[in-house]
């Protein structure tokens, strides 16, 4: 039996939380031990063994440090000097990394007894955090620096924010030095897309492996609900979703807007995941949904949708893409990151990034050929390549060798 232990900002909330869970149930399947170490107290049950890095008071000691010194995972030393003290006590055979940034844990630490510990780590990079000075994406702002040495960073006022120092520079330099510590390290990219760019940056040495993530089929899929198309008065209309945790100008809440001012009365644009105040924001035709965590409910919205469109500026692998694909939903994305590779000719359409004319006519051409048209390629598509249970037993099989199985 071997022991495998986890490090995600979260267990169970968010998709990487999600993911480690998933990951930690195939694991004890299969036979061994799953541990979740974890930064923020879980709003969902594991089933593996999990463990507290830290404790709140840390979080906000952490959260202001990098607002004001902007060196995000270089405090929370003694919760992670504790960590580490628990890790030689269990005695992994495998660490899989998540999400480190979060403000939960001090990666010089983490990576120092990584260095000469003999343990074999996969680490999965669900963004492109780990290869630049400060931030999780850079292509929506055509920054390049992270390709030689970050500095005179123009984002540090988005996450993870600092609002006194830019310290970009000396992060970056940090990073490439301790994040080349461990002797057996292979990175794991949910897309191509990031694939390449790890492929280019200083972590380049690395094996590096792509795993698509996966959508459990069982709850995304066509769940037809007529109720709520009279619930939301939507009847004769073409309906265009969006799908989003947090909205912001990067997931294109403004590009919704304009959308909607362009969309002739036989449309209505359905916003989930909307705040009070960007509520009143929005035009009359947009019915804004908040955030819900009944995930039945969200899969019978992606199966009343005529077509899911994905104005993202910013994105590794989008998972709501899967969802729309699982339950039947033709996707229309911008041309942005790892969002294009769930799409394909028969299953949705890529636009130029930011060219709502190109989107409106895209959203014309789904309306005219009909959602018939895409949806059983769209189902076929995530059974085939997005399922859940398949896609993470590709983790389980990418242990076995480095556990000596």
């Amino acid at each position: 039996m071997k022991k495998i232990l986890q490090i995600n900002t979260t267990v169970g909330y968010a998709s990487p939380g999600k993911i480690a869970n998933d990951i930690g149930d195939l694991i004890m399947e299969s036979g061994n031990e799953s541990y979740i170490a974890y930064g923020r107290q879980p709003e969902s049950k594991s089933n593996s063994l999990v463990i507290r890095i830290g404790n709140n008071l840390d979080i906000y000691t952490h959260v202001l440090s990098t607002r004001l010194f902007d060196d995000h995972c270089f405090s929370s030393k003694k919760a992670t000097q504790k960590l580490v003290s628990q890790i030689k006590e269990i005695k992994p055979d495998l660490i899989q990394i998540h999400n480190l940034h979060g403000y939960y844990i001090n990666i010089e630490v983490l990576f120092s007894f990584l260095k000469d510990a003999d343990i074999p780590v996969v680490w999965t990079f669900h963004d492109a955090w780990a290869i630049t000075g400060h931030c999780t994406h850079f292509e929506h702002v055509g920054c390049t620096k992270w390709l030689t040495q970050c500095h005179s960073c123009p984002q540090t006022n988005t996450y993870p924010n600092s609002v006194l120092l830019d310290r970009s520079k000396q992060n970056y330099k940090d990073k490439k030095r301790l994040f080349n510590y461990p002797k057996y390290l292979t990175i794991v990219t949910p897309s191509s897309w990031l694939a390449n760019l790890v492929n280019q940056s200083f972590l380049k040495e690395h094996t590096v492996k792509v795993i698509p993530n996966g959508v459990s089929q069982e709850i995304f899929k066509p769940r037809k609900n007529p109720e709520l198309e009279k619930t939301l008065n939507l009847k004769n209309k073409f309906v265009v979703l969006g799908v989003c945790s947090v909205w912001d100008k990067g997931k294109g809440f403004y590009d919704f807007i304009d959308l909607a001012k362009m969309l002739s009365n036989e449309y209505a644009i359905v916003m989930v995941g909307v705040t009070k105040k960007q509520a009143e924001m929005l035009p009359d035709n947009v019915i804004a949904i908040p955030r819900t965590s009944n995930v039945e409910e969200l899969a019978e919205l992606y199966t009343l949708a005529d077509v899911y469109v994905n104005l993202t500026y910013a994105d590794t692998f989008p998972t709501t893409n899967l969802e729309a694909l699982s339950c039947g939903t033709p996707i229309i994305t911008y041309n942005t990151g790892g969002s294009v590779e769930s799409v394909t000719q028969q299953t949705g359409m890529v636009v130029e990034q930011g060219n709502l004319k190109e989107a409106v006519s895209a959203i014309a051409q789904v309306k005219d050929s009909g959602k018939s048209h895409f949806e059983e390629h769209c189902v076929t598509m995530a059974l085939d390549k997005f399922n859940k249970e398949k896609q993470y037993l590709e983790y389980i099989k990418l242990y076995q060798p480095l556990l000596g199985n």
